[in-house]
């Protein structure tokens, strides 16, 4: 993408300028550490969560726990208690809103102030995090503000008729003190008439749809005085955010259809042929029309960019080795990158299995068009990956299957024509950009991922690339039922889950059993509030080890545990991921073997693993992963002719968010479907690939999901105006507005795609 020159304009944006300037070091000092905001821009696109009205109070009956909320809600009543013998003081306060009750308790020496402060009837902010005692949800010492009586004449006008805004808070900062920030910043801006605030969008599409300025938006989402204030802004604020980001994917396809490649077609009676002839089975009609989607976007001269999504074990891997056979029929080389390292042994395993002759290219009895198939990992030894570089140089080995160990500075490609990368979200662009350097000429890069991605969320986030789905999974792939066993309501269930595990190793089959940490971690357990996607040590995607929760469970105690326990008898092993790689190896290899009845495992087994022979899989602590992580797990089972079943053991509550999102799992085999409960429930934290560049997300106010038609049009609108003006020379507003949405590290995310 074309260096975008640095506006002068830009530099005079009052949106530009640091917030220590305008709020004094300490509060900023916390707005950045915390909440990550750093300049008046950043303040004020952190927009209310949603909006209290006087009169209308939260539904308490709807707090979800274990959370930090803020509630806007009224004293019913107040009372003192004694303790410890009458050592001890405790004030207990109770909210209600009419939907349900809530419970304040305070202790030590600000019981006196706070009990003349809360009496019934005065009204209030309260925020903090959701408990429960006695069975009665409650806030321990919390932040609170009262409303109307006792605030001046003025405070009590201004809440009056008035939308009160409820920001995203954290404990160091709540929302009422983010709302006065605000209201300074807003104050400040009002008295210049918002002089030199530059609006992205075109003054002819902001009059075609009918949306305010920007300033204008801005005010109505922080200030609103009616519902219909909010939808306006909101309307025009999503625009921004979809538009702004189109215009910039709409600039790198426009980059990518510029660079040349080596067109790369397949011959006939080539080495695919041969391939083909030797498949057991036919392929899928979905599996056909890929494939040929791929075969054009080769045959031409530009890099393909291409997406292959599909479900669990619909056949990816055999439409990727497709592709690479057509390549190294057209005289080219193909790499496959797949972390983690056991990942790429099975896809080196299971390639050669398929190709079989084929892979044994300069080899005794290997097949006339055969090739070599390398691997190449952390620990491949030095004889095999001195005899691997050559055969890469020489050009001997047409596809090597590998983790980072491919992007070495040693490895060299004698003509490297494509790059398929596995599971994109374990890969950091740095590392698919390494690779993709290694070519003489850009290479074709086909992204797989077992995520399913609804089609917008591929259009926002993979905006650069063209999206190929599998949706239809090959004949022979059995049903799997899922079960939620809620283990603290109702232990007998999880009894039971042993049971049936017995009963599916007495029937021949094999288990696994799924945990979210290690167990031999040096920090204290539960230290690491969230893991990310497969992070063993710390929980699954959506895990909170928070304090007020045990510590997840651990491969190795739970190993032990059913060694002794309900799995007596039963051969049962451990892995994960820090496990030496021949260990691991050898695990994975006696449980391939049916050498072993269960496999207690960290989410290392979560893809590409494949043993048709398991057919029931237990997740304890379910709760601690994500939707999308928990679907990919369960896609281990029922890969046989014999039925899955999945268990999802856990702890919390009925009624929470979490067990919601468990019984979501259950209902549902198809990933698409999930995807968008992920995505509505986590909203679009790391939607722009933030999780990967470690930036915060530009999307505040789009929804994905609920945005479908802003995101379409944003994007055609976007196409046509890059067409007219890729270096956006006549509208230098949307360029620094750009400059603002690709800091240097998100333009290098684009960049590098």
């Amino acid at each position: 993408m074309g260096d975008v020159p640095a506006l002068e304009e830009n530099t005079q944006d009052p949106l530009t300028e640091p917030l220590r300037k305008v709020l004094g070091g300490t509060t900023a000092k916390v707005m950045a550490e915390h909440l990550g905001l750093h300049t008046v821009g950043d303040l004020l696109h952190h927009y209310p969560r949603r909006y209290a009205e006087r009169g209308e109070l939260t539904r308490l009956a709807d707090l979800p726990l274990d959370e930090h909320v803020t509630v806007v809600a009224q004293v019913a009543d107040s009372r003192v208690l004694t303790f410890n013998q009458g050592r001890g003081k405790r004030l207990e306060v109770t909210l209600t809103d009419g939907s349900g009750r809530l419970r304040l308790v305070f202790f030590g020496r600000a019981v006196h102030h706070h009990h003349k402060e809360l009496l019934p009837g005065r009204r209030g902010m309260f925020a903090g995090r959701v408990g429960v005692f006695n069975r009665k949800l409650q806030l321990s010492h919390p932040a609170y503000e009262l409303l109307g009586a006792g605030s001046g004449a003025e405070a009590v006008d201004a809440f009056a008729g008035r939308l009160m805004p409820i920001y995203p808070a954290c404990k160091q900062l709540e929302s009422w003190k983010i709302a006065k920030a605000v209201a300074t910043v807003v104050d400040s801006l009002l008295a210049t008439g918002w002089a030199g605030v530059a609006d992205p969008l075109p003054a002819a599409l902001r009059a075609e749809r009918g949306l305010p300025t920007l300033p204008e938006a801005l005010e109505k989402v922080h200030r609103p005085r009616t519902k219909a204030d909010v939808e306006l802004a909101r309307a025009r604020l999503k625009w921004d955010e979809a538009f702004v980001l189109q215009v910039a994917l709409a600039r790198r396809r426009l980059a990518e259809g510029q660079l040349p490649a080596v067109a790369r077609r397949p011959r006939e009676g080539g080495l695919l042929d041969a391939f083909d002839a030797r498949l057991p089975f036919t392929l899928t009609d979905g599996q056909r029309a890929v494939s040929r989607e791929i075969f054009d976007d080769l045959a031409t001269e530009h890099p393909m960019h291409r997406l292959l999504q599909g479900e669990v074990g619909s056949g990816k891997t055999l439409v990727a080795l497709r592709a690479m056979l057509a390549v190294v029929d057209a005289g080219g080389q193909a790499a496959m990158l797949a972390p983690p390292e056991v990942l790429a042994q099975q896809h080196h395993r299971s390639i050669t299995e398929m190709m079989g002759e084929l892979a044994e290219g300069g080899m005794l009895g290997g097949a006339e068009h055969a090739t070599k198939v390398v691997l190449l990992t952390g620990s491949t030894g030095a004889a095999a990956r001195r005899r691997a570089l050559l055969d890469l140089a020489t050009g001997e080995a047409g596809i090597v299957i590998g983790t980072h160990a491919l992007i070495e500075d040693k490895v060299g490609f004698h003509d490297l024509g494509l790059v398929v990368v596995d599971e994109q979200h374990r890969f950091g662009v740095e590392q698919r950009d390494a690779l993709r350097s290694k070519g003489k000429q850009p290479p074709h890069l086909l992204v797989m991922t077992a995520t399913p991605i609804p089609r917008t969320v591929a259009m926002t986030v993979f905006g650069d690339l063209e999206t190929s789905v599998l949706d239809q999974l090959p004949a022979g792939r059995s049903p799997i039922a899922s079960h939620v066993v809620p283990a603290a309501e109702k232990p007998h269930f999880l009894a039971r889950a042993w049971e049936r595990v017995r009963e599916e190793v007495s029937a021949g089959h094999q288990a696994y059993v799924v945990c979210p940490r290690i167990g031999d971690e040096e920090e204290p357990a539960g230290a690491r509030r969230s893991g990310g996607r497969g992070a063993e040590a710390g929980g699954g995607e959506g895990a909170d080890g928070g304090d007020e929760r045990r510590p997840p469970l651990a491969v190795l105690d739970v190993a032990g545990q059913l060694a002794d326990g309900p799995l007596k008898g039963l051969r049962v092993a451990a892995l994960h991921g820090r496990m030496q790689p021949d260990a691991k190896d050898e695990v994975m290899r006696r449980f391939a073997a049916g050498e072993l009845d269960v496999l207690v495992a960290t989410t290392v087994i979560e893809v590409g693993v494949n043993v048709p022979n398991a057919t029931v899989m237990v997740i304890m602590d379910a709760d601690r992963f994500g939707v999308s992580q928990l679907h990919q797990l369960r896609g281990r089972v029922g890969r046989g002719s014999a039925p899955g079943l999945c268990l999802l053991v856990s702890e919390t509550p009925e009624g929470s968010p979490a067990r919601a999102r468990l019984g979501a799992v259950a209902a549902t085999l198809d990933g698409f479907e999930l995807s968008r409960i992920d995505l509505e429930q986590r909203r679009e934290g790391d939607v722009l690939g933030q999780a990967q560049s470690g930036t915060r997300s530009s999307l505040r106010m789009l929804a994905v999901i609920d945005d479908e038609e802003v995101i379409a049009a944003a994007r055609e609108k976007a196409t046509r105006i890059v067409a007219a003006d890729p270096e956006l020379e006549r509208l230098p507003e949307l360029r620094a507005a750009l400059e603002a949405l690709l800091d240097a590290e998100r333009e290098e995310y684009l960049e590098k795609g």
